[in-house]
């Protein structure tokens, strides 16, 4: 026996039962009319060619192993003497020359006399350098090599030239006039020495290495030292300075002292040379990484002291970075502004207009249908086309990527929600435009794909600005913007650690492509809660579909059917 209403009708047969065969009945009737057309199944091939081309690249990337970066490069070896920078630091030799490397004879410093020091003389066996003034010699080594290479204030003597007569030169009174004796500004002697008749030699800002008795000429100085001998220290490998100093963090959002020296540079506790350790930061405490966080836990700053959390393992954090901006990238570019909008335009423009070409929609309306449920109903059956293959394919590359992505779990399963949030904006901006093109169809029959072209391309171009510029306010007047902002604020909900790795990668130089595609919410009315800009994006959205529903409603219940 079957059950009845009120008024003892069968349920069978009431006015709501008779609405939803009507519905069911407009809606099957779009879902087969789309389902029969070719156009259909090439827009939507075309979809899956471009989603499954961006597997492909994605896969062919993923593949390859990250090579580890060297970031604050001391693993170069920029004289090629065969010593990395990292471990010339370490012994204070220079990686831009070659003659200096670790273990090789090293100037030691003694003494000098100065400008206007007294006394002026000074008796020794030395290297002698920048050396101006009289020399009386015990004995000179004439076959000593330049150790000043490097330098070029010292002039090492060679002694090959011969013997240099000071008389025959014809000294002016004072041959330390610079410029006395020559029309451009120097002397007439050709070396940087000359030797008198009883075997004292003038000194021109010359090095050489002897001993004897130096007088150092009033206004001028000379250096003296010695150099240690060599000895033979075994080079480090380049890969021992790669990935040597990790970010680190003990993942509380608190502002703090975080960050740690792994390799020492910092501190110089093991270093051959003084060297004090940095506090660059300026919070007191030396060699660490001072980190801000604003009342909300958002992370402001990071300010790292110099050579401190300076080498992460780039493996880890490009791989990682790359895999989200994949996902990110392609739910804002690939399904928001390209498939958000062509599906719509090739089939939803259409929907009531074709009906009213193809003479098919007096037969139509000619049943008890209200006009307004008519294009209600022809809208939910393009959805059920449109959503159904928005979620199989957001489902199909999830499953995919999710698999293959960096990490130790079988499945990644936190990227799930992000895709579940890609899948949510698309479906919505999918019913914003549907509804629009709709309405310009029955507005615009004829004329109406250009003006939706119009619509489509200014869009895209909001599109791409929210995601280079997310604050601008010309942007909240599209959609796009809208539904890529509740994708930016499930990616905060879902990884809530992206924000960090984007300080991360500018605090510390490492390069990743979240900072262009991602950027925090915006629209949380000043909380930075992604949850309020999720519910406030897609009430936007909603409330904008179903004004242009409301609006194709009553365009179409006024208009005349020809």
């Amino acid at each position: 026996m079957s059950k009845q209403d009120e008024q003892g009708r069968g349920l069978s047969n009431t006015v709501w039962t008779q609405l939803d065969r009507k519905a069911g009945a407009i809606t099957e009737l779009t879902i087969r009319q789309l389902r029969n057309r070719i156009s259909t199944w090439v827009v939507l091939g075309v979809g899956v060619l471009l989603i499954s081309l961006l597997l492909i690249f994605y896969i062919d990337s993923i593949r390859d192993e990250f090579e580890p970066y060297d970031n604050d490069g001391d693993s170069e070896d920029w004289d090629n003497d065969g010593y990395p920078l990292g471990q010339e630091n370490i012994y204070g030799t220079s990686d831009y020359n070659e003659f200096s490397f670790p273990g090789s004879s090293e100037y030691i410093y003694q003494g000098d006399i100065d400008w206007n020091d007294q006394p002026r003389t000074h008796y020794g066996n030395h290297t002698w350098s920048y050396a101006w003034g009289y020399f009386t010699p015990v004995w000179i080594d004439v076959n000593s090599t330049n150790p000043f290479i490097w330098n070029y204030y010292n002039s090492w003597i060679d002694w090959s030239l011969g013997d240099y007569s000071c008389e025959d030169e014809g000294l002016p009174d004072n041959p330390f006039y610079i410029g006395q004796n020559d029309d451009y500004g120097y002397n007439s002697i050709d070396r940087n020495y000359c030797q008198f008749e009883n075997g004292t030699y003038i000194m021109f800002g010359a090095a050489f290495r002897g001993e004897g008795e130096f007088f150092v000429q009033p206004g001028w100085e000379t250096e003296w030292g010695y150099f240690t001998e060599s000895f033979f220290v075994e080079p480090h490998p380049k890969s021992m300075y790669i990935d040597e100093d990790d970010i680190d963090w003990n993942g509380n959002s608190v502002s703090g002292s975080q960050g740690f020296d792994d390799d020492g540079d910092c501190l110089k506790e093991d270093y051959l040379v003084e060297s004090s350790p940095d506090d660059s930061n300026r919070n007191g405490i030396v060699c660490d990484v001072q980190w801000t966080y604003d009342p909300y836990g958002n992370l402001i700053s990071i300010r790292a002291d110099s050579n401190v959390d300076e080498d992460p393992d780039d493996s880890k954090h490009v791989g990682e970075s790359s895999h989200r901006t994949f996902i990110i990238g392609t739910g804002k570019i690939a399904f928001v502004m390209i498939l958000g909008l062509f599906l719509p335009l090739f089939l939803a423009l259409g929907l009531v207009r074709d009906e009213s070409e193809n003479g098919t929609l007096h037969y139509l309306l000619s049943k008890p249908i209200h006009r307004g449920e008519f294009i209600l109903y022809r809208l939910l059956g393009y959805l059920a086309i449109v959503v159904s293959y928005t979620v199989i394919l957001t489902f199909i590359i999830a499953f995919i990527t999710s698999i293959i992505g960096p990490g130790e779990s079988i499945i990644r399963l936190s990227d799930y929600p992000v895709w579940i949030g890609i899948s949510l904006s698309t479906i919505l901006v999918l019913t914003a435009y549907g509804s629009v093109f709709n309405t310009v169809g029955l507005i615009l029959p004829r004329y109406g794909v250009y003006l939706c072209i119009l619509f489509g391309v200014w869009e895209f171009l909001m599109g791409l600005f929210t995601i280079t510029i997310p604050s601008s306010d010309i942007t909240m007047l599209s959609i796009s913007h809208w539904a890529i902002q509740i994708i930016d604020a499930t990616v905060m909900i879902a990884w809530s650690d992206t924000a960090l790795m984007q300080q991360q990668a500018n605090a510390f130089g490492l390069e990743t492509g979240i900072s262009f595609f991602w950027h925090p919410p915006v629209h949380t009315l000043g909380t930075g809660n992604p949850f309020i800009a999720l519910i406030i994006s897609v009430v936007f959205i909603l409330v904008f579909s179903i004004g242009m529903i409301l609006i194709g409603q009553l365009i179409f219940r006024n208009k005349e059917i020809m």
